[in-house]
């Protein structure tokens, strides 16, 4: 039988977007009919694989670099969700990346990575789709590559990737997507208002799956949630957070009072 670890990382090689979507689809319909074992004690090289699989386009260039994104136009709307794309694009990526790397920890976290992944396939399917309806397509537009580069610094520790992938990097977007859908509100686009209600709703819960093993992690060490998380921040460079924030979508995703609390210092 396929062995689902050894099968995300296979997966993440993967360069063509839609083959990487429709293998993850598979892979999650494996898992849910029991058609795959778990070894999470293997160590597996990732030496021999070109990660992340990405296709040759889009450009990726700094983020200061990405050109502004305008709603005056056709081309400005499809830019700004060219760049949702990309961003969920990434996350597939990254939630496979949790499942191959980080070998011991319960299966509940490899399941759940593993719902995150098919997840954000499925918002990567409903953008890239939108976006075709104007005539672009995923590639055709710069992006950057923060979220993915914050992946790879904390490639050495799994505490350090739940800590600063996804509930700093993407809790993010919890802040950010209300904002955007506003803007496309405002136009009268309901498909694209639709889709950013789909992608808040689900994001909400990858990052309460991020809290949640970050505080598993803090509780099996016997660390300080709050203060680990600011050591970590520190050690791995992660961007100062700046508001506003969505404080209702934060708190359902996980984050404490206290948390929450400290956001304004």
């Amino acid at each position: 039988m396929t062995e689902l670890r050894q099968t995300a990382l296979e997966i993440l090689a993967i360069t063509d977007p839609q083959l990487k979507v429709d293998q993850t689809f598979q892979l999650f319909n494996d898992h849910q009919q029991q058609n795959l074992i778990l070894n999470i004690a293997a160590i597996y090289d990732g030496a021999n694989f070109d990660l992340p699989g990405r296709p040759q386009k889009p450009e990726l260039v700094p983020p200061l670099e990405v050109p502004k994104r305008k709603m005056d136009s056709v081309e400005g709307r499809a830019s700004l969700l060219h760049s949702l794309a990309h961003i969920e694009f990434n996350a597939i990526n990254l939630a496979l990346d949790a499942i191959w790397r980080f070998p011991d920890m319960p299966e509940q976290y490899y399941a759940d990575w593993l719902r995150v992944a098919k997840e954000e396939a499925y918002h990567f399917t409903l953008v890239n789709e939108y976006i075709q309806s104007f005539g672009y397509s995923y590639g055709d537009f710069q992006a950057h590559n923060s979220l993915w580069e914050m992946v790879e610094r904390t490639q050495d520790s799994v505490i350090a990737r739940m800590a600063l992938v996804p509930r700093t990097m993407e809790a993010r977007g919890l802040d950010a997507v209300p904002m955007i859908r506003e803007r496309f509100k405002q136009i009268k686009d309901v498909r694209a208002v639709e889709i950013l209600d789909i992608i808040l709703h689900d994001e909400i819960g990858h990052v309460f799956v991020g809290n949640h093993w970050f505080n598993f992690l803090c509780a099996k060490a016997g660390l300080s949630p709050i203060s680990t998380y600011r050591d970590l921040a520190t050690q791995y460079r992660a961007p100062k957070l700046r508001g506003p924030f969505n404080l209702n979508a934060r708190k359902q995703a996980g984050f404490t009072v206290e948390e929450l609390s400290l956001l304004g210092l």
